[in-house]
């Protein structure tokens, strides 16, 4: 099968440190090719890739000063746009850039799939409704239930090649927070918790300086809480990410919003780490409460599960981790979605849509 994958331009592929949505293009690019398919990549130059590899701009728009990085931008618009003019050269497009490519998506007369990387709002639901004719895939079912009447093929969680992350049967006596800093992430809960419990918190995370409201809940929130005791280090690299994991007493995912996918959730308890998070959107359908962390409605239960964290068997996070979210399991779910798509054939395809 000839497959495009249309990866965002913010990071590389893989990302060097902070990237989820790039790093899950990563692992289904490479596994799609072992698979026998032929892959092409739109994405930055400096990506990491067996596929072939079409780039618009030589390295990821966060080294720029690019203006609107997270929206439209030409640059953006430019990879999008190369992608769909070569559509004949596939048998299917897989897009990840959401509702930035609806619209010439909506329009492509080869097959596409786009994956829900974010969570829906009342701007992009209605466009979702209107521009109809594309394959979308949500990344859990909680996403799915937040717009239930759109055009989905099928749900497909994110996995990733985690055969080689690092895993330790002990753990050190401190707490740890991965990502980014923002309010919805709940950072500040996570602080919160560790001073209640005199522990150290690591925060691994990064602070978008482009998003002034990130930088305000940062000053008002997490700085002047930051000591010895609260220690923020900044993005950091997979390796120093993964070490910091599997040696955390547990994983602190306190967020404040309706998250589709956790990926640093399944990357922790691969590592064994095990987490305890709020009971928000895809979380009870990562976590095994009571198995491989906690599940738990504010910042009072918080800190009883994390007092209770030690009756977690690190060894029965991992293999759940490796076993429910891997790269091999996500690439063949795709694929099922892929050749599903194929056999309605193209004069299906080409249905007839009104505004």
């Amino acid at each position: 099968m000839r497959i495009a994958q249309i990866a965002p331009i913010i990071e590389r592929v893989p990302p060097e440190k902070y990237g989820g949505t790039e790093r899950v293009v990563h692992a289904l690019t490479e596994e799609l090719i072992k698979l026998g398919h032929q892959v092409t990549i739109f994405a930055t130059g400096d990506s990491k890739t067996s596929a072939k590899l079409v780039s618009v701009f030589p390295r990821a728009l966060r080294k720029t000063k690019i203006e609107n990085l997270y929206g439209i931008n030409a640059w953006t618009l430019l990879n999008i746009g190369i992608a769909y003019k070569m559509q004949y050269q596939f048998d299917i497009i897989h897009d990840h850039n959401n509702d930035i490519s609806l619209p010439v998506a909506n329009l492509a007369t080869t097959p596409v799939v786009i994956t829900l990387h974010g969570a829906f709002n009342e701007n992009t639901k209605k466009i979702f409704q209107i521009l109809n004719r594309v394959n979308l895939v949500t990344v859990s079912k909680a996403q799915a239930a937040a717009a239930p009447d759109l055009n989905y093929a099928g749900n497909v969680y994110h996995g990733l090649d985690m055969r080689d992350y690092p895993f330790s049967k002990k753990s050190n006596d401190y707490l740890l927070f991965v990502g980014r800093i923002s309010m919805e992430k709940g950072v500040h809960h996570a602080i919160e918790v560790a001073l209640l419990l005199d522990l150290p918190l690591i925060i691994a995370a990064k602070l978008e300086t482009q998003a002034p409201h990130d930088v305000a809940y940062f000053r008002e929130f997490i700085e002047p809480k930051l000591s010895d005791q609260i220690r923020w280090i900044g993005e950091v690299d997979e390796d120093e990410r993964n070490k910091l994991m599997s040696h955390a007493l547990c994983f602190l995912h306190p967020i404040t919003w309706r998250e589709p996918f956790g990926l640093t959730i399944i990357e922790a308890m691969a590592c064994g780490c095990p987490v305890v998070a709020f009971d928000k959107g895809s979380i009870p359908e990562i976590i095994i409460n009571g198995k491989t962390g906690f599940i738990v409605k504010d910042v009072e239960e918080m800190v009883k599960a994390v007092k209770n964290i030690k009756s977690i068997d690190r060894k029965v996070c991992r293999k759940h981790s490796l076993n429910s979210f891997n790269s091999q399991k996500m690439a063949k779910e795709y694929l099922k979605i892929y050749q599903k798509i194929l056999t309605k054939g193209k004069g299906q395809y080409f249905t007839p849509y009104q505004l």
